[in-house]
């Protein structure tokens, strides 16, 4: 075998010592940003208040803050202060530099590692403020201690000035003003209403502190200020507000075990969904962790112990499940812990092992002392938990039913799904349209190859009033469960989805936007991941037909209906504009016709024909999608129960409250 000889290449671009580089400072923060704050976006953009605040908690807690003041100012700048002790700004011993200046330029470097400056605290990883002093363009810190006032101004994580003396002050404390870099972040807004939200929180997980926000981004300044006394039994009252409970006394209980300080609280509501929230050192862990997984074991062992000893379970039956225990939940459980492990660096999960045995030790104790105290609200929760197992039960039967049914068929799909080619659930779309008028347009219309068309006959079941088994005998959700491919509840797995784009279709009327908001209630409730991972989509059909001799334009607002018909060069006269005819008919279309020029007002999807539907509204490369997400759970939550669920009084509270913002009213 003859051997051939490679010859490497020597070129100017060879590959030597000069080719690794090593970012010094916080140069790393600015060059990955996304793995300090997560993302570059909305998220990351709060995530430097955050981290700025979580700072200011951590003074309270430690028994060093009482206040602090959050400032949203016009040039786009956030000022955060707190009347704690003031950064330390004398000289660090590694560093030789100022010990302020060494927290705000360095990351890992902070007094929550060791010492006793802190026994707990949410910004033991050291990078928190740094980050912020990273990407911000510019950055002024304020501190006052021993009556003296020192600054230092910083800019993209390097310092400007030097730490000096700038007056003096009668009170101890740190402020932080920092305006984003628009390098990093290309849209640099703060949303007023979620900063409140997570101060709120903070106000409620942190008795007796008191947290002011101000806004003085318009001529009209706001200013909001929270302070609670009653801690997290005040925080379960503000989430249940509005629903009727099932337990009149609300569970609380705080205990420490192996260091670790636990606080609990949970009330149970006629609802069916369970809420729950997690915090480590009051930052909120989205994700849970061991400190939820604790709490769970407790709530599920507690409640069935009770249920045994006071034979509400017979010898040989069944336990209660989780499951069964947290329909109709809403709970909260928050520890302090002294050197918390979480998961990433935006902290959203608790790893520590430690913390399950802990928070299900002090939350089992306090459960059974609370079920003994309280034997009306034990029997109205227990009650609660049985009727739950019972719905589950018959759910599953229905949900097997369902899926034996697809099984049997060879995973049959509904007759009235016109499915697509590809078989590549990451190319494929999913129509969820209304009627079969309009689905007829959408499969004539479609790209066979990739777009699936699921036509919906009349207004589905409302799955806000509903238990999932009788969910499951209605034919519209059957099919629909069928088509996704993701089976539900227990069976639920995105994994199987046989769409990455699920697009919700409907006419632009109010029964378009009651079937809409039907959907949309269907998948917050049943098929939440599937909004989470970005998958869940609403079709923006166009308004108007605009035709001015052969040019056609469709218009999807009435701005761009104005600014169409200001482009059309064509002059109308007077006279024609005072002779304009207006054709209406009864359920059809409406047709203004003025000279030359032809505006129709489309009504519903069955009046465009295949064409004119696939060119606006299907059409990948001309069609406007919104993508629904979820910003803030609890909040969609409220929202969904008050406008689809039994009480009458919210919702006619809320259609009161805003009956002058509403547009596009049919009548």
């Amino acid at each position: 075998m003859k051997k051939t000889k490679i010859k490497t290449k020597e070129t100017k671009e060879s590959y030597g010592a000069k080719d690794i580089y090593v970012l010094e400072g916080l140069e790393p923060v600015r060059r990955r940003p996304g793995m300090y704050i997560g993302s570059t976006g909305s998220d990351g953009l709060h995530h430097l208040v955050w981290e700025c605040v979580d700072n200011f908690i951590d003074e309270s807690i430690a028994g060093f803050a009482t206040q602090g003041e959050i400032v949203l100012s016009p040039n786009n700048r956030v000022k955060v202060f707190d009347n704690g002790r003031g950064i330390p700004i004398d000289i660090h011993p590694q560093t030789k530099k100022s010990a302020l200046e060494t927290v705000m330029t360095t990351l890992h470097a902070g007094a929550k590692f060791g010492g006793k400056a802190y026994q707990v605290a949410g910004g033991l990883h050291g990078v928190g403020v740094s980050v912020v002093c990273a990407l911000s363009q510019w950055m002024r810190a304020e501190v006052c201690r021993q009556g003296i006032k020192y600054t230092q101004e910083y800019s993209k994580g390097k310092t400007t000035t030097k730490v000096k003396k700038d007056g003096k002050c009668r009170q101890t404390g740190t402020t932080v003003m920092f305006e984003p870099d628009k390098e990093i972040f290309k849209e640099a807004k703060f949303d007023l209403k979620r900063i409140i939200n997570h101060l709120r929180q903070q106000a409620y997980l942190t008795k007796g502190i008191k947290i002011k926000i101000m806004d003085e981004r318009e001529k009209e300044k706001q200013v909001y200020n929270f302070y609670f006394e009653g801690g997290l039994v005040a925080y379960i009252k503000h989430l249940v507000r509005g629903v009727e409970p099932k337990n009149d006394n609300i569970f609380y209980v705080s205990g420490e075990k192996d260091e670790i300080l636990v606080e609990a609280a949970f009330q149970y509501t006629q609802e069916y969904e369970c809420y729950e929230e997690s915090f480590t050192n009051n930052i909120y862990t989205g994700e849970g962790g061991t400190h939820l997984t604790g709490f769970r074991a407790a709530l599920t062992r507690g409640l069935n112990d009770y249920a045994r000893k006071n034979s509400f379970i017979k010898e040989g039956d069944d336990n209660l499940s989780g499951e069964d225990v947290r329909e109709g939940l809403t709970g909260v459980v928050s520890v302090k812990i002294k050197e918390p492990q979480f998961e990433g660096q935006t902290k959203a999960k608790l790893g520590n092992p430690e913390a399950k045995l802990a928070v299900e030790t002090v939350v089992f104790e306090g459960l059974a002392d609370f079920l003994e105290r309280n034997p009306q609200d034990a029997r109205a929760i227990i009650e609660s938990c049985f009727l739950s197992a019972k719905a589950r039960k018959a759910a599953k039967a229905a949900r097997q039913t369902v899926l034996r049914k697809g099984a049997l068929d060879g995973l049959a799909l509904p007759g009235k799904l016109a499915d697509c080619a590809s078989r590549r659930p990451e190319e494929s779309e999913l129509y969820i349209v209304e009627g079969e008028s309009a689905g007829g347009s959408a499969k004539g219309g479609r790209d066979r190859r990739f777009q699936a068309i699921l036509p919906l006959r009349g207004k589905i079941l409302n799955t806000e009033r509903a238990r999932l088994d009788k969910i499951l005998a209605s034919k519209e959700i059957k099919s629909l469960i069928i088509a996704l491919g993701t089976a539900i509840a227990e069976d639920f797995n995105i994994e199987k989805a046989r769409y990455q784009r699920i697009i919700i279709m409907c006419d632009a009327d109010s029964d378009g936007n009651h079937i809409r908001t039907l959907l949309l209630t269907l998948f917050f409730r049943y098929f939440k991941p599937i909004i989470e991972a970005g998958y869940l989509y609403i079709a923006q059909p166009p308004l108007y037909r605009i035709q001015a001799g052969s040019r056609i334009e469709y218009a999807y607002t009435d701005s761009d209906k104005a600014e169409i018909l200001s482009s059309i060069k064509e002059p109308v006269s007077a006279k024609a504009s005072a002779n304009k005819k207006v054709l209406a008919g009864k359920g059809k279309e409406v047709e203004e016709k003025l000279k030359g020029i032809s505006i129709q007002r489309y009504k519903g999807l069955g009046e465009m024909n295949p064409e004119q539907l696939w060119s606006t509204t299907m059409n990948p490369e001309n069609r406007v999608l919104l993508k629904v997400t979820i910003e803030n759970a609890k909040e969609a939550d409220r929202i969904f129960d008050t406008l689809m669920g039994e009480e009458v009084l919210p919702r006619k509270r809320f259609i009161q409250t805003h009956a002058k913002k509403v547009k596009n009213l049919d009548i």
